[in-house]
């Protein structure tokens, strides 16, 4: 089993910036792959943003530039660096890892608000 705990969500004006963690405990060790997805009201839950554990990255058309997803696997911590946020970006960020056995973990979630 994976626990993780996310934070770092809030209000910010559009243009305005946030930073996301999302902190894994237990079995570690089978950590692959680690992202973040969010989910808007009335829509599907959708990928932001991965990171394999060699560091190779996976975006949405929609954060490309704007997002940046970085891994620290020392701490076991993955970050968003959200840049330029837009209303639309409003949602429920879910931090999410994959084992190497294809195994999903989630976070609790974490509010992001971008106000107009």
């Amino acid at each position: 089993q994976v626990q993780l705990v996310e934070s770092g969500g809030g209000l910010v004006q559009a243009g305005g910036s946030l930073r996301l963690s999302c902190a894994a405990s237990g079995s570690i060790f089978s950590i692959n792959t680690m992202g973040w997805y969010r989910q808007a009201p009335g829509k599907q839950r959708e990928l932001v943003a991965a990171i394999g554990r060699s560091g190779t990255t996976n975006y949405a058309d929609s954060v490309k530039v704007r997002f940046t997803i970085s891994r620290d696997n020392a701490k076991n911590t993955v970050y968003l660096q959200m840049n330029s946020l837009k209303p639309e970006d409003t949602a429920v960020y879910y931090c999410n890892t994959k084992s190497f056995l294809g195994q999903d973990y989630w976070g609790q979630g974490t509010q992001v608000t971008v106000s107009s």
